[in-house]
């Protein structure tokens, strides 16, 4: 039974009192705030992101930007746009196939996009990572009776490829050769942008490299002559920037770098086997400037 605090033993009145001052101390002293602090604040909290000091810039800097890489995306315009903006894979900037050319930014330049997958070019891996993805609508190839048909591109399309490229090779200072397909980057998995991708327009408008046609002819002459071996090949390619088997077997790992190789630079005959032409092709664009 418990008594009214009037008629409680003295004794237990005092300890009652003497709980509840402290209590109320230790209350006090848990709540205070230090003066020119609010309660809970940080150190952290006190500084302010809008008085960041930008009056001064480093002169050593650069684009974290290194490449251009260029797809088709092997469907039509609404699926395009469906899977690159809704699905696991996305890309910088997607060329619509309609007149004048419809171009999307899907993803900004500063963010990566995920449209390399695994990849490499010469000493850079994961090219998802440094570069921006360009995807082109084009259906990429139909498999018929006859054999396999790839649709062209369209000339807007890639005078609308070009205007584009221009903006992003000045603003991030991209070398010519560092604007690739994909199956350049990745020659074991993908085809695009396809043999039918006029890559000698780009060369045309100063973007990208292109061998000197006469001294191939010279070079060619000599290779029908002695065909290099299957390792100078392989080096050719590492050299060039592909990743390639270095083993002096002609595997179908090597056959399939060749393949993009020619494909690029000799869409005529992309057949992946080492022949003069693509011997001479490879020395010219290989050579000490």
């Amino acid at each position: 039974m418990h008594l009214p605090a009037c008629v409680q033993d003295p004794q237990q009145r005092i300890w009652s009192i003497l709980t509840a001052l402290a209590i109320g101390i230790a209350v006090t002293a848990c709540t205070s705030i230090p003066s020119g602090r609010m309660s809970g604040a940080s150190d952290a909290a006190a500084f302010d992101l809008n008085n960041i000091n930008t009056s001064k810039s480093a002169k050593s800097q650069e684009s974290r930007v290194k490449f251009v890489i260029l797809h088709y995306t092997a469907l039509d315009m609404d699926l395009s746009l469906k899977v690159l903006s809704e699905q696991a894979v996305s890309s910088h900037y997607l060329i619509g196939d309609d007149s004048p050319g419809m171009v999307y930014r899907l993803v900004d330049e500063n963010r990566l996009a995920y449209h390399a997958g695994a990849s490499s070019w010469k000493a850079f891996p994961h090219l998802n990572a440094n570069s921006i993805g360009i995807e082109i609508v084009n259906l990429g190839y139909q498999d018929t009776p006859s054999g396999r048909i790839y649709p062209p591109y369209p000339a807007h399309q890639i005078d609308t490829l070009v205007v584009l490229l221009k903006d992003i090779v000045k603003r991030h200072q991209i070398q010519a050769e560092n604007i690739l397909g994909h199956s350049e980057i990745a020659p074991q998995r993908k085809p695009d942008p396809g043999p039918l991708f006029p890559w000698k327009k780009l060369a045309d408008a100063g973007l990208v490299n292109w061998p000197d046609i006469q001294q191939v002819k010279l070079r060619q002459t000599a290779f029908e002559q002695q065909l290099p071996d299957v390792i100078w090949f392989q080096q050719k390619l590492a050299q060039h920037g592909y990743a390639v088997p270095q083993t002096g077997v002609w595997d179908q790992a090597t056959r399939n770098v060749m393949i993009a190789f020619q494909t690029r630079y000799r869409p005529s005959l992309f057949d992946g086997n080492p022949d003069a032409g693509s011997a001479a092709l490879l020395d010219v664009l290989t050579q000490s400037p």
